[in-house]
């Protein structure tokens, strides 16, 4: 039987949110093409994807391909429960439109992921154990709302810059949260450049909770030079400290084995912050497809165990 997983991947291949100035002059039409015709079944979202629900899909549709979710900017860390459900209703509405199963929750609160001065070493930090019981509790709330009232599960994204960036953070969060309202966004590349020099071994502990995927990922020499001269995280993008799928040190096929002996049924995302100037991305888009595929096919033969 089959491993009933879908390979979709992250406009920012072609072009950067964050960094406009990575690609930005690259239409949507472009990315959606390219990515079809690579192999990729679905789409996460950016800025230059229509802003409603029914757009959206027939945009996608134009291409042949389905949203798989989208980036939402949580602030939970500093803000209310009450504030983030008006703050959501969009946004949601648009993924429920869509199917999606899973809502991509980023904490951005007191982040610097998006400040290109700010060394990753200012990221901000709870304070102490009570702090960080009373942002679990919120997230508990947030993701029972989600679920109630638009069939989706909060997928948490362990990001660099963000309060939940190192492996003791995301063993931290996991242990305060109820794993039936908040689910784990396991990144592949964050958790390297986070500290988990072994992602797998983070990523078996976390097994269970691991609700959707973003494959990158890393060149360790860039990771190096981005810690001892005190990069941000934005510095480090343009400077290639991710990559895709097959085209780093990590070892996809430990990361997908895992997967498939925990039972994941999901979407596997190739993600990965580049320069397209530098990294283009349709040769890199066919890289991360092609080392995924692969993967899978093996496992569906029985050669990969």
């Amino acid at each position: 039987m089959n491993w009933p997983v879908r390979i979709g991947i992250n406009p920012i291949s072609w072009m950067n949110d964050d960094l406009p100035s990575l690609g930005g002059e690259t239409p949507l039409e472009k990315a959606l093409a390219e990515g079809r015709e690579i192999g990729y079944e679905g789409f996460e979202l950016g800025n230059k994807f229509p802003k409603t629900g029914p757009a959206l899909k027939a945009k996608l549709a134009e291409f042949g391909v389905v949203c798989v979710s989208g980036w939402y900017s949580g602030h939970l860390a500093e803000g209310t429960v009450a504030d983030e459900i008006v703050r959501c209703r969009e946004h949601l509405e648009k993924l429920k439109y869509n199917d999606v199963q899973v809502l991509v929750y980023g904490e951005v609160a007191g982040s610097i992921q998006g400040q290109i001065d700010t060394p990753l070493s200012r990221r901000p930090r709870f304070a102490d154990d009570a702090a960080w019981k009373a942002y679990a509790s919120r997230l508990d709330d947030f993701g029972a709302h989600v679920a109630a009232t638009y069939g989706i599960r909060l997928a948490y994204h362990h990001h660099m810059g963000a309060y939940v960036e190192s492996p003791q953070d995301i063993d931290r969060l996991m242990s305060l949260t109820d794993p039936a309202k908040v689910g784990l966004l396991f990144d592949t590349g964050h958790a390297w450049y986070g500290g988990a020099s072994d992602p797998v071994a983070l990523l078996k502990k976390h097994l269970p909770r691991v609700i959707h995927v973003h494959c990158k990922d890393v060149r360790p020499n860039v990771i190096a030079k981005a810690r001892n001269e005190g990069w941000s995280f934005l510095k480090g993008v343009i400077n290639g400290t991710f990559t895709m799928p097959g085209d780093g040190v990590i070892d996809f096929d430990a990361v997908l084995r895992t997967l498939h002996g925990g039972g994941y049924r999901g979407w596997l995302v190739v993600e990965a912050e580049q320069d397209p100037a530098v990294a283009p991305s349709y040769e890199f888009g066919v890289k991360g497809y092609r080392t995924l595929r692969s993967i899978i096919d093996r496992i569906d033969s029985g050669a990969v165990r």
